[in-house]
């Protein structure tokens, strides 16, 4: 009865995928500006590798039939172009997702749109992608956008690109033009993390060094694009990372039954661990890991499971379980870099909540303080930011919560922020500077408040929304001082 019990409480939990169902599956994102070819590149890649079925190849050709493109029969496009908005407009809106597999690797394609108003939409897709397919125009070379979905593919932590030189048909195959865009994007690639950047000259449309060499590139003697994908690796998880398992769901089941259900986002776990609640501290014991499956032994990164303590731990959802040494930060105040993402602008005046992995915690007070320019990709000092901006930033949340850099951890080091009315989602970032949970207050507690600052600090300052942006950064500032040299400090502003 218990057992039966506990199978239906797991049955009915949101869990991810086991990972080993994504064992030997490689997400690529194609991404660039409007136009430069993407959803073609893709749908020839789909064509050419046997993507396609026999009955998708017959529906493409018909739609085809009065569409021709440069000669081509087929327009490659209509297999990634799904909404009627898309084929109306000739650009991708939404996200395209697509399956295909060669020999013993199978790949998940996501195709981003190009266009700046839809970069929401990029972005939600880099964050699930191990690889980027970042394409640019050969009569153009990097524009803009480029430059932004470059970037955007760095902060969501995407480590290899392959810049695809598209239409090379229309630039007569020429090797000094793509030499030139070869070397311009790696000149700002510099400014990023990438730690593998490949670089091939294709035509989508024809199919050149797509699926197959082409003959009228011998200058090129580097793979084609499938040959390339085949033997990648994609990012891998460090092997020895930290136990992290943020709690979805606290399940109780006939008798004395108490699990903690979620899915592991970094490290490994066994019976007889001990791990702790990192906001409390509070221990205990792995006595057993339930899965659908059955109980296991051990568990590891990506396995939805459901851990049996040897002592119940008053934690709910929201909850972070770690092992023991290597424990995550009980962070109140970080520093992050995020993309906007919502169509109103940061407003410091509104409310906000940061939602992490299973956690949602309020903001109290949230100031920007640079801005990345998307022409020198350097950061420059800003107070605000609007939809598609990317921005660095200092918040200071309601309450400590378990969080990780993402430089370490990237499943529990980044986040989105949700407005606080209407639930809806205005940016996503990741954290890369985070602060010890506050002291309360005390006699050997500093307390920083509105007064203080504004008889100080910040005398020069009115009441825009700017000069109040500007005093919530210098008083996060002073407050990072202050700590930095060991001086307990409490803001009040």
């Amino acid at each position: 009865m218990q057992v039966a019990a506990l199978q239906e409480a797991i049955s009915s939990a949101p869990f991810a995928a086991p990972a080993s169902q994504a064992a030997g599956m490689v997400k690529l994102l194609t991404c660039g500006s409007v136009d430069d070819g993407k959803s073609t590149l893709i749908g020839r890649l789909l064509w050419d590798a046997a993507g396609v079925t026999e009955d998708q190849r017959a529906a493409i050709a018909l739609a085809s039939h009065n569409r021709a493109v440069n000669g081509e029969k087929i327009d490659f496009s209509l297999l990634l172009d799904g909404l009627q908005a898309e084929r109306e407009q000739g650009i991708t809106i939404d996200i395209a997702w697509r399956y295909f597999e060669t020999g013993d690797r199978r790949f998940v394609i996501i195709d981003s749109p190009g266009h700046e108003q839809y970069t929401r939409n990029m972005a939600t897709g880099a964050s699930h992608a191990d690889i980027a397919i970042l394409l640019v125009d050969a009569r153009y070379g990097p524009k803009r956008q480029t430059r932004r979905h470059a970037a955007i593919c760095d902060l969501v932590g995407i480590k290899k690109v392959i810049l695809a030189v598209n239409k090379m048909d229309l630039v007569d195959w020429s090797e000094a033009r793509y030499r030139a865009i070869e070397a311009e994007f790696a000149a700002l690639a510099g400014s990023f993390g990438f730690t593998e950047i490949r670089t091939i000259p294709v035509a989508a449309l024809t199919g050149d060094n797509v699926a197959y060499r082409s003959a009228r590139m011998p200058w090129y003697a580097g793979p084609t694009l499938l040959d390339y994908l085949e033997t990648v690796d994609p990012k891998a998880i460090a092997a020895d990372a930290p136990f992290r398992m943020p709690v979805q769901l606290v399940l109780r089941a006939s008798g004395d039954f108490r699990g903690y259900a979620g899915t592991i986002t970094s490290g490994r776990v066994k019976v007889g661990d001990r791990i702790v609640d990192a906001r409390s501290g509070l221990g205990a014991t792995l006595k057993r890991i339930a899965t659908m499956g059955g109980d296991r032994p051990s568990a590891g990164t990506g396995d939805a499971v459901t851990l049996v303590l040897d002592t119940d731990l008053d934690i709910s959802r929201g909850a972070v379980l770690s092992e023991q040494a290597r424990r995550p930060i009980n962070a109140d105040v970080i520093e992050a870099r995020l993309v906007w993402l919502s169509e109103a602008p940061f407003d410091p005046e509104s409310g906000y909540l940061l939602r992490t992995a299973t956690d949602l915690t309020p903001v109290t007070s949230m100031s920007v303080s640079a801005l990345v320019d998307f022409e020198t990709l350097a950061a420059s000092p800003a107070h605000a930011c609007a939809m598609n901006d990317i921005a660095d930033c200092r918040i200071l949340l309601g309450r400590a919560t378990a969080l990780d850099l993402f430089r370490d951890l990237p499943l529990t080091g980044n986040f989105i922020l949700v407005s606080a009315i209407d639930g809806a989602t205005v940016a996503g970032g990741v954290i890369t500077w985070a602060q010890s949970g506050a002291p309360e207050v005390g006699d050997k507690v500093f307390v920083l408040n509105r007064e203080l600052l504004a008889n100080g600090l910040c005398s020069d300052l009115g009441d825009s929304p700017a000069d109040l942006a500007e005093f919530n950064r210098r008083a996060q500032e002073v407050a990072s001082l202050l700590r930095s040299i060991g001086v307990p400090v409490l803001v009040e502003i």
